[in-house]
This record gives structure tokens, sequence and C-alpha cells, in this order.
């Protein structure tokens, strides 16, 4: 990905284009602020650390939101619960935050557009969402391989859990893979933590921080003993990283998007199958496989 304080416009109709809509202010550039173009990389790191852990804050006060609405309503369906927890969980906390953030850099909604770099894909890319997922496949089959050799106890995933245990939802996650959890964290965690890492950092360690930094954030959604949390999170590491070198190679934010939609997607449909048609205990050693 080349710096996105100076992107041009490129024929393709990618995202290389210059932000002339921010105005340069040397104040606010050392606060990660609106007219920052690159800036130290420790205030780059600050920024993309603030901004990764606030999402899932938000995402945490919107469930107790769903939970006084559910109280207040007196009782919501499960299907009912889910869906507002998704709006409010994913589209505020990680979009909505992702997008506040660019617009109180000066960003319209055109100059949002470009920084992200949000275009339809072409069929390249498409492939390279296939040929990123079949990566992933092999990459995270050798780890859990490894960790299951190892001995090593893995921590649960809680929508998993909820999934496995009302099997008629798994639809709907499979369709919010795409339509809501794929873009949502994508525009959080690779547009605007990688994104803002990239401004002041190589490649390598703008991708390298922004995995690690969404793979952490996870910790909150498993359950399960501190030991197997983190082997679960090194484990998750494994896609983070895929998601991050794929938007760097393409620029086009929704080719990542597809791949994390398309990940977990392929894991909610196996946990159904499984549930539906098999034993439990007959999930393969790929729950390492978990939703991200």
């Amino acid at each position: 990905m080349t710096d996105p304080s100076s992107r041009d416009a490129s024929p393709d109709g990618g995202v290389h284009e210059e932000f002339d809509d921010v105005d340069p202010d040397p104040v606010a550039d050392d606060a990660g602020g609106p007219g920052d173009a690159g800036g130290s990389p420790a205030v780059a790191v600050a920024t993309a650390l603030l901004l990764g852990v606030l999402g899932p804050v938000i995402a945490l006060a919107s469930g107790v939101a769903v939970f006084a609405i559910d109280a207040a309503a007196g009782g919501l369906s499960l299907v009912a619960s889910v869906v507002l927890t998704l709006i409010l969980g994913q589209y505020v906390a990680f979009g909505g935050l992702a997008v506040g953030y660019l617009a109180w850099r000066g960003l319209d909604r055109r100059g949002i557009v470009s920084y992200l770099g949000v275009r339809v894909p072409s069929l390249k890319e498409l492939g390279i969402v296939l040929g990123g997922w079949v990566v992933i496949l092999i990459l995270v089959l050798v780890v859990s391989t490894i960790v299951q050799l190892l001995g090593t106890e893995t921590a649960a995933n809680q929508s998993a859990e909820l999934a496995m245990g009302n099997p008629a939802i798994i639809p709907l996650f499979v369709a919010a893979s795409f339509l809501v959890i794929g873009p949502c964290e994508e525009i959080l965690y690779r547009g605007v933590v990688q994104g803002r890492l990239r401004e002041s950092l190589p490649a390598a360690p703008s991708i390298l921080l922004s995995a690690a930094i969404f793979a952490t954030i996870h910790v909150m959604a498993l359950t399960g003993g501190l030991s197997a949390r983190l082997t679960t999170v090194a484990i998750l590491f494994v896609p983070s990283l895929v998601f991050g070198a794929v938007y760097e190679y393409t620029e086009n934010l929704v080719v990542p998007a597809l791949l994390h939609g398309l990940h977990n997607a392929v894991i909610f449909t196996v946990l159904y199958v499984t549930v539906t048609q098999l034993d439990p205990s007959d999930m393969p050693a790929a729950l390492g496989f978990l939703p991200v």
C-alpha cells in the first residue's frame, strides 16, 4: 500500500488520491488529528492502538444497551437480539468509529472512500479473495495441528457457541459475515488502523501491528482460561496477517472485507453441518478455525 498521505488518482479508479480537502495544521498533526500527513511512528502506533481498543469498548457498551432494550421490551427474540447486537456492535462500534475518525480528520465522503480504497473488485481481485482463503485454510490447519500436537488448550468463541446452541440462527451469521462483520471490522482494522500506521511506517510493521491489535481484541469474545485465550489469539493472528497483506497488495478495502466474510461464512457453515448432521465431538481440530 502506498503512503495514504500522498495518494494520487489512478486511472483504474484506485485509491491514490491526494487529500486536497484536508487543511494542514501543524499542531493537529502532532496529535494525529485533522490534516495529519504521516507524523511520528510513535503517534501513529498510539493512534492505532487507541482506535483498535476503542472499537471493542464501544461494542461492549452496545451489548449493555441491547441488554437494557431487551429488559425494557420484556424479552426480545434471539434473532432480534442478534440483529440489534450486530447493528450496534458492528456498524456503530467499528464502522461508525472508523468513519467518525476520518471525518474528524477533515475528510468528506469522497475523501473517506479514497482513503480507505473502496471500489468494485476486479476479476483478479476476486481471484485474490479465493486464493487468500486457501492460504488461510492451509496456514490455520498447520498452526492448529501444531497446537494439537503440543496439547495446548484453545478457547471457545462466544459467537460459535451461540451458533452451535441455536443452529437455526447460523444462516443469519453466514449472511452477516459478508454484510456486517467483514465490512465493519475491515474498515476499522485494515482501513483505518493499518492505514494510519501505513502513513508513518513501512508495509511489513504496519501489517504486523494491525494484525496483532485485531487478533488481541478478540480476547473479549473468547471463553476459557488465559492460556487458552492466548493460544487462540495466536491462531487468529494468522488470518489477520493475510487480511492485511491482501489489503496492502490490492489497496482495495472490499477485497479483505470479502475475504474476511468468506472465512467466517465457511466456519459458520461447517458449524451448521456439524451441529445438524454430525456429533459435535466429531468437529475436526480445525476448530482452531474460529470466526474473526
